[in-house]
C-alpha cells in the first residue's frame, strides 16, 4: 500500500532554502512513500469566505483535493516579517472550510539559519493548525539549519547531515501516521 505525503512550501521563492528541503524530501522518504508537492501557492486567489462555495477557484480545487488525498501533511516555511508569509496563511485560510486537515498528522521542517529559528513562524503556525485540529507531530517537526551553500545546482540539499535530519523528519511523520 502506497502512503500518500503532502509537502507544502511556505515560501513563493523557487530559491529558498526552504523549497530546497520540500525538493529533497522525495529522494529521503521511506520506500513506499509517495511524495506529493502541492506548488501552486501562488495560484490561490485571496482567502474570502463569500468565495469558498462551488464551484471553487482551481487552485483551491486542487489544494483541498491534494489535502484530501494526503495521509499526512509536510511543512516547510520561512518566517517574514515575524511571523509566516501572507500567501502561505491564504493557503492555510482556504484548508479551513474544507476540513480535509481536520485530524490529519502534520509536522514541519524549520529550515532557518537564523539564531531565532524562524521560531515566530513556527509559533503562528501551531497557532493555525490548532484552529484546524490537526494532529501535530511533534516528533516530526525538526530544526534543520539550511544555509544557501547547502544547496546543490539542482535546487536539492546536498548536505549529509541536513539530508539525514530531513529523512529522520519524514520518516518520523510516516510511522506516526502509517501506526
Amino acid at each position: 500500500m502506497t502512503f500518500h505525503l503532502l509537502t507544502v512550501c511556505g515560501s513563493l521563492r523557487d530559491g529558498s532554502t526552504n523549497a530546497a528541503v520540500i525538493r529533497t524530501v522525495p529522494s529521503v522518504a521511506p520506500e513506499g512513500v509517495e511524495v506529493d508537492t502541492f506548488d501552486r501557492l501562488a495560484d490561490l486567489p485571496h482567502f474570502n469566505p463569500d468565495d469558498d462555495r462551488e464551484p471553487l477557484h482551481p487552485a483551491v480545487a486542487d489544494l483541498r483535493q491534494r489535502l484530501g488525498r494526503a495521509d499526512a501533511v509536510l511543512f516547510c516555511t520561512p518566517e517574514y516579517a515575524g511571523a509566516m508569509p501572507g500567501s502561505f496563511k491564504n493557503l492555510l485560510d482556504w484548508s479551513v472550510g474544507a476540513e480535509t486537515l481536520y485530524g490529519k498528522p502534520v509536522s514541519w521542517i524549520n529550515a532557518s539559519w537564523a539564531p531565532t529559528g524562524a521560531a515566530n513562524a513556527h509559533a503562528s503556525l501551531r497557532i493555525v493548525l490548532g484552529y484546524l485540529s490537526v494532529d501535530i507531530v511533534e516528533d516530526a517537526c525538526a530544526q534543520v539549519a539550511v544555509s544557501r551553500k547547502l544547496v546543490g545546482e539542482d535546487g536539492l540539499v546536498n548536505d549529509d547531515d541536513a539530508r539525514s535530519a530531513i529523512a529522520a523528519a519524514v520518516a518520523a511523520l510516516v510511522k506516526h501516521a502509517a501506526g
